[in-house]
């Protein structure tokens, strides 16, 4: 009698999206298919090295704001405070002047509201407005213009007030300058105060437009709820009182029950909650909470984080527009990924009011700029909340003053494994037993999208960048093959 063969291994066919489209950086997208087209396998791929942890090491602490902004052309200034935050610990600083502390939040809420303001208006807006499957010559911020052209200008305006708070404060609207250790470099000046002023009104009211938009968007589609959709942790910065807080505050994480894992933890003792993975084929790590080991302990950062995780906002019109969202997760978390842009929308508009209340306060003008320092450190930790999430910058130093060791946890590493769960649930929702089309792919690239991943620093063509999807049976023989062209053109093999 023959022993017993071992069974043959399951047929596979794999289907490759390169790049992802969209989004802020390259990256791709694999599905690894069974012979009954049930989805084995889903992974986003971060193609891109960047290694600015290894190549500052060896300069002056106090350059470290300005080399790490160079990260990306989209949240320089996100980079650049949470450096400076560091850099203030290792200077000694223990508290910044008043006008110093205010014109880094004005500087922090421009740098908010300009990068959701383009996230929504020209990366996402064409997916929402003109349908997931619509045609992609369409898709796109050009056919935004052309089809809602009120809405294209006001996107495009919301984003320019906000540029011009950054370029007032740091000089440039990308990679300007701003921090030194322990406060700022330049006053705000009255004239400069006297021109934001001018324009806040029409700010404000179209930030109102943009949230009441995308809450009609996702309250009206029922669909859309069910599409990429996580029960999952949340981890994000509040303040003392568990307010919404950007610039600083205490760690919070919750369960998907909304039951606390733990709450005001001190940013600077992170090592003890978080730790990373590292695997093959991706240049991104994956954290996780570290009580909850590798497999369960996988959350979620940024708007639909900060809004789940906050107990209120201390801006009266984004405060409402909380307790709607919150009534419409029936007093729970809300889980819908597609929420993304709807809590987005809520922080675009607490950034504006936020904005207004800081430039009618006296302070902003102030003159008193650089706080007292102490003793050199041998480390500091900065972590504020980033356009995307919760962002991480640690240093270490010599007796010179030298980096030493640096760790960057950036906020779109924090959302790797909750994106690579949401590809695979809307693959296996509108993927399977599908033939392939352009279409279909978009929806994998929606599902990315929401969370506004910022991969590098990148340029985007319209939504247009070149993709191309492979299918394969289990030997590598090609058996459907379709191609999108750098102008949207579709081609089939």
């Amino acid at each position: 009698m023959e022993p017993d063969k071992p069974a043959s291994p399951p047929a596979t066919r794999r289907i490759a999206i390169d790049p992802v489209t969209r989004v802020e950086g390259h990256g791709k997208i694999t599905l690894l298919l069974d012979e009954n087209n049930h989805i084995v396998e889903a992974r986003l791929h971060i193609v891109e090295f960047r290694g600015f942890e290894k190549f500052i090491q060896g300069r002056p602490y106090w350059e470290v704001p300005f080399f790490v902004q160079r990260l990306c052309g989209i949240c320089p200034v996100s980079h650049q405070l949470a450096a400076a935050k560091a850099v203030d610990q290792i200077a000694g600083v223990r508290q910044l002047t008043p006008t110093a502390t205010k014109l880094r939040r004005l500087l922090h809420f421009g740098q908010i509201l300009q990068s959701h303001a383009l996230h929504f208006f020209h990366l996402s807006s064409p997916d929402f407005l003109f349908g997931f499957g619509s045609d992609p010559a369409q898709r796109n911020i050009v056919g935004v213009l052309e089809q809602y052209p009120e809405i294209a200008l006001k996107g495009v305006k919301l984003r320019k007030f906000g540029q011009q708070i950054i370029e007032a404060i740091t000089g440039k609207r990308i990679h300007g300058t701003g921090t030194v250790p322990g406060g700022m470099n330049k006053p705000l000046t009255i004239p400069q105060r006297d021109a934001l002023l001018a324009d806040i009104d029409n700010i404000l009211q179209w930030s109102q437009e943009a949230l009441a938009l995308n809450e009609k968007i996702h309250t009206a589609h029922p669909e859309h709820r069910d599409f990429g959709t996580l029960h999952s942790n949340y981890l994000s910065m509040t303040g003392s009182s568990g307010e919404l807080e950007f610039y600083h505050g205490g760690l919070r994480a919750r369960y998907a029950d909304s039951h606390p894992i733990f709450d005001q933890f001190d940013y600077c003792d992170y090592q003890q909650i978080l730790q990373e993975e590292v695997r093959p084929w991706s240049y991104m790590k994956f954290p996780y909470l570290t009580a909850l080991g590798i497999e369960q302990g996988w959350y979620r950062v940024g708007p639909l984080a900060r809004i789940n995780n906050c107990d209120h906002i201390l801006t009266p019109f984004a405060e409402v527009a909380r307790q709607r969202f919150k009534a419409f997760g029936q007093g729970g978390l809300v889980h819908d990924t597609l929420a993304y842009h709807w809590a987005r929308m809520i922080e675009l508009l607490h950034c504006t009011e936020s904005i207004q209340a800081l430039l009618h306060d006296a302070d902003i003008t102030g003159t008193e700029l650089i706080a007292e320092k102490g003793g050199h450190q041998p480390q500091g930790i900065g972590v504020i909340e980033a356009p995307r999430g919760t962002l991480f910058h640690h240093y270490q130093v010599n007796e010179e003053g030298l980096i030493t060791q640096a760790n960057l946890i950036v906020s779109t590493t924090s959302n790797n494994q909750a994106m690579n769960e949401s590809v695979r649930s809307v693959a296996n929702q509108y993927l399977d037993g599908q033939e392939i089309t352009e279409a279909l792919l978009n929806h994998l690239e929606v599902a990315v999208r929401a969370y506004d991943p910022c991969l590098s620093c990148a340029t985007h063509a319209l939504g247009k960048m070149p993709l191309q999807v492979t299918l394969q049976d289990k030997d590598g023989k090609v058996i459907h093959q379709l191609t999108k062209g750098i102008t949207g053109e579709i081609h089939r093999q």
